[in-house]
């Protein structure tokens, strides 16, 4: 839409999730092309010029799109499978059948992943692709195609593995890199594909699988091929207790220090799930600004434990949510990951004070934003930001009767979409998207699901 074009919000509850916890019971929303003009109480100024549509959004609750921090879109078409193992046996299982998929498998997976969170609220989407078998075609390409098709705005966190079975790794040879070409590859997608503008649609950040995939040497020149690039970096961190045994065996020190040891923590850095963190752990995430990605669903999946979210959050950790694999939380919604978070946290050391409504709501919008490096331009509703944003029904049988909406939102069931704007642009009308096929994405996934399958078994 041109930037001298409106679309004029009104008759909503808003949450904004600024500074403030701004919210109104009964407001308005102006977007002027692909930025929030303004918003506040009550109808929308009179004499508003251009207004390309009015929506009358009684009964809904608009919020902040949300922001997921956390992802690997190729497992979309693996999900089922090895549903009664920890993370380690889990990893086992699965990757020689990972090992096998190809830029088909990938675009498939890629579409399934990102189309069923954008129907449930997500404007802002990220993957760490780290499985680059040889002669598997171009995966970076086809992962960034599919969410620009979408109308998603996406960061891919561009992965590699260079420890194998024969280095005591968990992946099959195959399926891993060279240090050089793990780094080369890496810096060609950042060059190719990285956007640094204020608006951008697609970003890259540099992202070593984790600990007991790759090597120190990639994990070191890693970070410095980041901060020579200027973007940001991402990687698994403390996600187990196995982990933690395996880099006090390799390393002799904690996956905390042997980050820092490495050049990993600081405030250009997340890292997904960091369960197992003791207070020195959350004081050094603290101190060097370093943010985390947290995946309950996942995490109870594997049961690899709850994280300490209220420790990190009182500290000053910065902290978003994420879906994390969808062969390790097959529902494959952001959504539900803010119940997930108040709920599972509540059985924690915090019990009912561990987290609010407000602060789910937080996790899954600014503070993924804060995460993603991208506060400043989402995460919150106010002048001058990108118009990511969601229309949520809240007048259905499944959240009438809860007076408070973001209350509703979060503790109730997941909420129907009506609308989500991504840069001014509606991407779902109706719980349905605007910009692909659904159906056909379905028969895409089932089909290339099914083939991967056959080529696993077959080898």
């Amino acid at each position: 839409m041109a930037a001298d074009r409106r679309i004029v919000i009104e008759n909503c509850a808003i949450a904004t999730v600024d500074g403030h916890d701004t919210e109104y019971a009964s407001g308005h929303v102006v977007i002027a092309g692909n930025r929030i003009e303004s918003l506040g109480a009550g109808p929308a100024p009179e004499g508003l010029r251009d207004v390309a549509r009015r929506i009358d959004a009684s009964g809904h609750l608009v919020t902040p799109g949300l922001v997921n921090t956390h992802h690997h879109f190729y497992q979309w078409i693996t999900r089922g499978l090895a549903t009664d193992h920890n993370l380690f046996d889990w990893l086992v299982a699965l990757y020689p059948t990972w090992a096998r998929i190809d830029e088909p498998m990938v675009r498939a997976a890629a579409q399934g992943s990102l189309a069923m969170m954008a129907r449930g609220g997500v404007t802002t989407a990220m993957d760490h692709h780290y499985v680059f078998p040889r002669g598997s075609g171009d995966l970076a390409g086809a992962i960034i195609g599919s969410a620009r098709d979408m109308g998603v705005r996406f960061t891919l966190a561009r992965g590699s593995m260079d420890r194998s079975e024969k280095d005591g790794g968990l992946p099959p040879d195959f399926a891993v890199e060279t240090l050089d070409g793990a780094l080369a590859a890496t810096e060609e997608t950042v060059r190719r594909h990285h956007d640094s503008s204020f608006d951008a649609m697609t970003q890259v950040a540099v992202a070593p699988c984790s600990p007991f995939s790759v090597s120190t040497e990639l994990l070191r020149d890693g970070a410095q091929l980041a901060r020579r690039l200027g973007v940001r970096l991402h990687t698994h961190g403390s996600e187990t207790v196995e982990e933690e045994k395996f880099c006090h065996e390799l390393f002799g020190m904690g996956p905390t220090d042997y980050f820092e040891s490495t050049g990993w923590l600081g405030e250009d850095v997340w890292m997904a799930h960091c369960v197992h963190m003791n207070d020195s752990d959350i004081a050094a995430f603290a101190r060097t600004r370093t943010g985390v990605a947290h995946c309950p669903s996942s995490n109870a999946r594997l049961a690899a434990g709850i994280a300490r979210v209220p420790d990190m959050l009182a500290a000053g950790v910065p902290v978003g949510l994420g879906v994390d694999g969808t062969a390790s939380n097959e529902s494959g919604e952001l959504h539900t990951e803010l119940r997930n978070a108040l709920l599972i946290n509540r059985l924690g050391g915090h019990k009912e004070a561990a987290l609010n409504a407000r602060q789910a709501l937080r996790l899954g919008t600014f503070g993924g934003a804060q995460v993603l490096g991208r506060a400043a331009e989402i995460g919150s509703l106010e002048p001058g930001k990108l118009a990511d944003l969601v229309l949520w029904r809240m007048d259905t049988l499944a959240h009438a009767s809860i007076a408070d909406p973001v209350t509703a939102l979060v503790f109730g069931a997941a909420a129907p979409v009506t609308a989500s704007f991504v840069n001014g642009r509606q991407i779902v009308e109706d719980g349905r998207l605007l910009t692909v096929d659904e159906d056909a994405i379905a028969r895409a996934t089932r089909d290339e699901a099914r083939r991967l399958a056959r080529i696993a078994a077959q080898a």
